[in-house]
C-alpha cells in the first residue's frame, strides 16, 4: 500500500511540476509547447519569402496586399483562395505546393490555415487603429508597422511567433506612444 502511496504521490509531484513550468512560462514568456518553436506546418508552405522578400526575384508585396482587412477592421484575416488564384491560376504549372491550392479551390473549400500569432480570447486588439496610427505618424508602409510584433515575416520561410505578445509589450508601447492605458480599453 505504501508502494502505491510514493507512486501516486510521486506522480501527482510530477503532474503539478509540469503544469507549474507551463502557466510560468505562458506568464512571463511564451509558453513551452513542445514541437511547435518553429511555427506549426501550414496546409500549404507559403513562401512569404517569395510573395514579401524584396531581394531581387522576389515580389516586394505589402502585407496589406493578402491580409487586406488589417487596415479596416480588427483581424488581419487571411486571403480567400480567389485572390491566390489571380496569379496562381496562370503562374507556377507543376509546383507541389501550387497545385494542392488549386485542388483546394476547385473543391470550392478554404484553406484550413493553422493560426500562428494569437492573444488571448478576453483582449481586444484592433489591426486597423494600429496601422493607422503607425503609417500616418511615422509615413512608413504597413508592413513596417507589422513587424513590430510579427518579427521580419518576409524573411521567415515558416512563420513563427517570435515574441510572446505579453500584456506588458502592450501596456509599453502604449505608455511609449500617448496611448490610453486603461484597462477598458484592451480587456473586454
Amino acid at each position: 500500500m505504501m508502494a502505491i502511496m510514493g507512486i501516486v504521490g510521486l506522480g501527482g509531484f510530477i503532474v503539478t511540476a509540469l503544469v507549474l513550468v507551463f502557466v510560468m512560462t505562458a506568464w512571463f514568456g511564451q509558453p513551452v509547447i513542445f514541437g511547435n518553436d518553429d511555427g506549426p506546418d501550414q496546409p500549404i508552405a507559403y513562401p512569404h519569402t517569395i510573395h514579401a522578400g524584396t531581394q531581387p526575384g522576389q515580389l516586394g508585396l505589402d502585407c496589406t496586399f493578402c491580409h487586406r482587412n488589417v487596415t479596416k477592421g480588427a483581424a488581419a484575416t487571411i486571403p480567400a483562395v480567389g485572390l491566390c488564384l489571380t496569379c496562381h491560376k496562370t503562374v507556377g504549372d507543376g509546383n507541389d505546393e501550387i497545385e494542392k491550392l488549386r485542388a483546394i479551390a476547385e473543391a470550392g473549400d478554404a484553406i484550413p490555415w493553422v493560426r500562428v500569432h494569437r492573444v488571448p480570447d478576453h483582449v481586444h486588439f484592433v489591426h486597423e487603429a494600429h496601422i493607422s496610427f503607425f503609417s500616418e505618424r511615422d509615413g512608413i508602409l504597413p508592413s513596417a508597422v507589422c513587424s513590430t510584433c510579427h518579427g521580419d515575416v518576409a524573411s521567415m520561410t515558416k512563420v513563427s511567433q517570435v515574441k510572446p505578445l505579453k500584456m506588458s509589450d502592450c501596456v509599453d508601447c502604449h505608455r511609449d506612444n500617448g496611448a490610453p492605458t486603461d484597462c477598458t480599453t484592451c480587456h473586454y
